[in-house]
């Protein structure tokens, strides 16, 4: 195959994977991070929000919709959202006893990967 023509297809290739991925992030719609509805403990926006709520899904082991509605993040009809938002208050809590001022308590302390704490010592 010639040089010239190589070089054609590969800049077709590459417009075609373009077009596609910007087609695909239109079918996703708006991210739920970027106007968050209905936050009444977090303050983040955007790529921080999502970030914060990347640490639960590592911290417990779970998906978006352990807590929220899919197709509806503000929708407080999951009442796991409301045992989440006492739990973020109980971390905080804590926290804010240690003088230092820095986050010692986060969710992966007592979850390690799991929606339950685990309380047992490993053995």
């Amino acid at each position: 195959m010639p040089m010239r023509l190589l070089k054609v297809l590969t800049v077709v290739v590459m417009a075609c994977l373009a077009l596609f991925a910007q087609e695909e992030k239109k079918k996703k719609g708006p991210s739920p991070f970027d106007n968050p509805q209905n936050l009444k403990l977090l303050q983040q926006k955007g790529p921080e929000l999502r970030e914060v709520m990347l640490s639960f899904n590592a911290a417990l082991g779970v998906m978006c919709t352990e807590c929220h509605v899919q197709g509806n993040f503000a929708s407080d009809d999951n009442p796991k959202k409301n045992v989440a938002r006492m739990m973020i208050t109980m971390a905080r809590d804590v926290n804010s006893k240690f003088p230092d001022g820095q986050q010692h308590v986060r969710c992966y302390t007592c979850h390690r990967g799991s929606t339950t704490p685990l309380t047992e010592p490993p053995k």
